[in-house]
């Protein structure tokens, strides 16, 4: 890790500490800062983290291994979340996803999610932090396209 980075890790984790106690509930906005500053925790943020929390490396590890929000390796591809809770499946979710899957091939990265809070407008996805709702197969397609 350089001395940049390594730099705003501490500052990301000082942020979040602030006003914080015990540190170690501090641990989850940590993780979340470092995975939208730098879109991965790795085996050293990781360490950093750890060091900070005055925890375990494997504390961390776990927790980073249990959450799919967090990736341990940078994907720069466009990410669209699809959501698959009942609510959506109700309203056609499962046939979309095959349609997606081939639309996106390796370009786009397909996350399916359960619950994006659009129960009453689905199939839903996000892509970002943009909500899309009431999809079917061309919004779906067009949306893949645009990523």
């Amino acid at each position: 890790m350089n001395s940049e980075i390594r730099a705003r890790l501490g500052a990301i984790i000082e942020d979040c500490l602030a006003g914080v106690a015990p540190a170690q509930s501090a641990l989850l906005p940590i993780l979340h800062s470092v995975q939208a500053e730098f879109g991965f925790v790795d085996a050293a943020a990781e360490a950093e983290i750890a060091s900070a929390l005055n925890l375990s490396r494997a504390e961390v590890r776990g927790v980073v291994s249990f959450y799919h929000d967090f990736t341990a390796m940078a994907d720069d591809r466009p990410c669209i979340e699809l959501c698959a809770a009942e609510a959506c499946q109700a309203r056609g979710a499962n046939a979309l996803l095959p349609v997606a899957r081939e639309e996106a091939g390796e370009r786009v990265k397909l996350k399916t999610v359960y619950c994006l809070g659009l129960c009453s407008a689905g199939p839903a996805a996000r892509v970002g932090d943009a909500l899309h709702a009431r999809l079917d197969e061309a919004a779906l397609v067009a949306l893949v396209r645009s990523a």
